[in-house]
This record gives C-alpha cells, sequence and structure tokens, in this order.
C-alpha cells in the first residue's frame, strides 16, 4: 500500500467564477493524513467546510455542486481533478467565494501550481478502490454509459459523440495518471454558441468569455440572432461567418473529449479513495459522473474496508517456509498459507481451503464448512505475522490474544474458497498491546470481521 500524500507549501490562485462572474481568492494549504480533500469558505461566519465527497453532491448544471449545512462549493471539477492526478491525498481548499475560479478553463493552472510546491508523503497508508468486477452505469435520458473494469492501475477511456458537424465523434485516452499533465491537464471546456443564451436565462455563465473556454459555432446564426446571445451575456459581439470555433482554437483536434475525461477524473476523485480499473465512458456529463460515485460510495459504505489486491500469479512476500519461522503453529493448525502484502500497520495473507483438512471430518461430514472460529484463528495469525515480522529475533516473542469483540459471520466458506484476510492495527502497540481489526474476503466480499486485543509477550 502507498502512502498519502499532500502538497509541500501553500498555493494561491485568483480568478473569476464561470458562473457568478465574481472575482475569487483561492488557497490550496497541505492537509493532515486521513482528512482528504476538503473545501472551506472563508467568506462566511465560521468558515463552514466541506468534504470533497460524492454524498454532498446537490447539482450538477455546468459544473459539479457540493453542498452541506446550506452552503454551497461550485465548480470543483478542475481543481479535484488536478489534485487526484497530481497524487494529493489530503488538501485543504479555501475560497472566498460560492464557487472556484474558472482560471483559464482547464486543469493547467492548478497542475503548474503544485509541481512548482511539489508533493509529500504523509505516514498515514492510501486507501484503494479495487475494481475485480464489472461495475456499470447506463442514463438512458442522458444516452451516458459507464463502465469500469479490473486492472492494476488506473486508466480512462471517453468517447462523445454530438450532433454537429464541428465535433461529431471524438475519443481520448489516459493509460497511465502520470500522463495527465502532457495529455489530459490543458483541455479546456467548451461550450456551443447554441447553448449559451438558455445558460444566460437561467444565471449562469456571468464570468464565461473567449479566454476561458472554447467556443463552437455549429449552427447557422443570423447576425441579429448572436448578438442577442453577446448582449445577454454582455459581451462584445463575435464574428461569425463559418462554421468552427470562434476566437480559441483547440489545441488538440479531441480538446472537446479531453476536457470530458478532465471533467470525469474530477467528478470519480469524489470517491474520497484513490481508484484502481479502467474507466470506459461514453458521453460522460457531471449528472451521470456524479450519481456514478455516489452509487461506488454506496458500496464502499456497505463494504467498510476496500478489497485488497490478490493475484495468485504473484510472487508472495512470505511462503509458508517464512511463516513458519515466525510463527510457532504447526499442521493441522497452521492457517495462513502465504503473505500478500505488508505495511507497518496492515498486513493481507491467504488460506486456501480444501477438503483434506481435519476439521472437515465432523464440521460437517456431508454439508463441509469452515468453521468460524478458525476463520477467527487465521485472522489471529495473520496479526501475529505483522507483528513478529517488524521485531527483531520473532522467535523470542509470541502473540497473545485478550480480547475478541464484534464478530460477525456474513457467509459460510467451503473447501474450494480462498480465504483473503486482511488485518490492520487499529492503534499504536502500547506497552506490548494492540487494538487490531480483521476481515476475511472471499471472492471480494467480506465474510467474516472480528475486533481483537493482542498482547505481545517475550518468551521465557
Amino acid at each position: 500500500m502507498a502512502k498519502q500524500q499532500t502538497i509541500c507549501a501553500p498555493i494561491t490562485l485568483q480568478g473569476k467564477g464561470l458562473h457568478t462572474g465574481a472575482a475569487i481568492n483561492l488557497t490550496i494549504l497541505p492537509g493532515e493524513p486521513n482528512t482528504g480533500r476538503v473545501f472551506q469558505r472563508t467568506d462566511l461566519e465560521g468558515q463552514p467546510t466541506i468534504e470533497a465527497l460524492a454524498d454532498y453532491v446537490s447539482k450538477t448544471n455546468r459544473g459539479t455542486v457540493l453542498t452541506k449545512g446550506g452552503v454551497d462549493v461550485c465548480t470543483v471539477e478542475h481543481c479535484l481533478s488536478a489534485l487526484y492526478a497530481m497524487g494529493v491525498d489530503n488538501a485543504l481548499i479555501q475560497l472566498d467565494a460560492p464557487e472556484l475560479p474558472i482560471l483559464d478553463g482547464s486543469a493547467r493552472p492548478y497542475v503548474d501550481a503544485i509541481a512548482a510546491v511539489g508533493v509529500q508523503e504523509q505516514e498515514a497508508e492510501r486507501e484503494d478502490f479495487v475494481v475485480l468486477q464489472k461495475i456499470e452505469y447506463n442514463n438512458e435520458e442522458t444516452g451516458t454509459k459507464i463502465m469500469i473494469l479490473p486492472d492494476d492501475h488506473l486508466s480512462l477511456q471517453v468517447q462523445v459523440e454530438y450532433d454537429s458537424p464541428v465535433v461529431n465523434n471524438q475519443f481520448a485516452n489516459l493509460e497511465h495518471i502520470e500522463n495527465y499533465s502532457a495529455e489530459i491537464a490543458s483541455a479546456r471546456t467548451f461550450v456551443f454558441v447554441r447553448e449559451l443564451a438558455p445558460l444566460a436565462e437561467l444565471g449562469l455563465i456571468k464570468g464565461g468569455d473567449l479566454d476561458n473556454a472554447l467556443v463552437i459555432y455549429d449552427q447557422p446564426m443570423a447576425a441579429d440572432e448572436l448578438q442577442k446571445v453577446a448582449t445577454a451575456l454582455g459581451k462584445t459581439c463575435p464574428k461569425a461567418d463559418a462554421l468552427g470555433y470562434i476566437g480559441n482554437q483547440p489545441t488538440n483536434t479531441n480538446e472537446p473529449a479531453r476536457h470530458k475525461l478532465l471533467d470525469l477524473l474530477g467528478d470519480l476523485a469524489l470517491l474520497g479513495v484513490r481508484l484502481v480499473g479502467r474507466v470506459i465512458a461514453f458521453m460522460p456529463g457531471h449528472t451521470a459522473n456524479t450519481a456514478f460515485a455516489k452509487k461506488m460510495r454506496k458500496d464502499l459504505k456497505r463494504q467498510e474496508t476496500a478489497t485488497p489486491i490478490y493475484r495468485p500469479e504473484d510472487e508472495p512476500l512470505m511462503d509458508v517456509n517464512r511463516i513458519k519461522q515466525l510463527l510457532p503453529h504447526r499442521y493441522p493448525f497452521l492457517l495462513v498459507d502465504k503473505v500478500v502484502s505488508r505495511t507497518e500497520n496492515s498486513i493481507v495473507t491467504v488460506k486456501n481451503i480444501t477438503f483434506n483438512e481435519m476439521q472437515f471430518l465432523g464440521h460437517f461430514p456431508e454439508e463441509p464448512v469452515m468453521p468460524g472460529v478458525l476463520q477467527v484463528e487465521a485472522m489471529a495469525q495473520s496479526a501475529g505475522l505483522l507483528v513478529l515480522s517488524q521485531v527483531d529475533e520473532p522467535e523470542r516473542y509470541s502473540t497473545y490474544f485478550l480480547k475478541i469483540n464484534n464478530v460477525k459471520f456474513r457467509n459460510k466458506v467451503v473447501p474450494g474458497d480462498t480465504m483473503v484476510m486482511k488485518v490492520m492495527l487499529t492503534s499504536p502497540i502500547r506497552r506490548g498491546l494492540s487494538d487490531i481489526k480483521g476481515y476475511v474476503f472471499v471472492g471480494g466480499k467480506i465474510v467474516t470481521e472480528a475486533e481483537m486485543v493482542a498482547q505481545i509477550v517475550k518468551n521465557k
């Protein structure tokens, strides 16, 4: 597991709001471990905060809006996209207005500012949401389809399709997040001229202009109609003799699709954890993106902890021979086959269940079921491996369990199953005592969980 990260120094940016047109000051401060990305309205009494989580999405009309306690923060997607891509897990984002500045309409100013101050590692471990099976989202009303497939890293593909002679079918791909700065960050937001008047009537895009967006003229309009649009926006009427882009020209032929990918990543950042999987999206938009993020957030809450990564073909961190050097258990009571990964505070282990084990002689002959007490014992042995692997001369120590609480058996475990166990220290070891939380996964789902208190004792 990787460590969490934050920025090395404060970042300050100024600009106008896309929808309010107001001058905005924005400061991004380093965040404490495990706090996540948090917005703070410094212009309001008490300086209220809103966590950057899908739970707080309230509106998605031309931008993602977070609301908590009656306080709004609007147009958060570009900032969140940049923070996620640059590996910033914890940050306090202060602003003195109800929305973030639009800047140049892309994530480039944020990426450059983060790169300038740098990113630093923190002590806390980063949690990943690892996709183990296909997850789909369809919105028949908008035609949006989003699918996430299992993969060993995050990648995104976006396809857009408009009934437009200027922007028809476009495709954008980000194979590795490390390429975000070069391939995606500079993609600017875009708008069709035919959309401008309705948006202006809704009181939006007061800060929009030809410097912070690609303006697409794809349907011929009479001069007086163009003038009405310009008047509604308080702008000088642009010249539009031919279909195409007014003012700024795209830096890439697929810049609109790249910007949709930028927005998609910003909205998926509202999961609150890192995503490991391949995202494929057709016609994504803030409404669908955030609805999908909310759905996955609910799945995460039900799961309580991310499913650990386990690939049988990978070389184990510890095989059974190394495990026997650390644990005193032997047949038929050694219940850990290998260690997959380990950090200072957590360990992932594996136990393959086979019918040729003694407990199935009587539990039960006609319906073999792995006893729950042995599942808890397997978690306890995993915890022993976590602790003993970090001490000198581990053979001189033993771990004994003083208490086991809140044990839950959600599903039975049978021969042929592979138990993947994730065991974590929930507090630092003090005076030889440690608090532990353990989970048993089968097929990517939690089947057993327990809280334990262990004592590490030096052998006499």
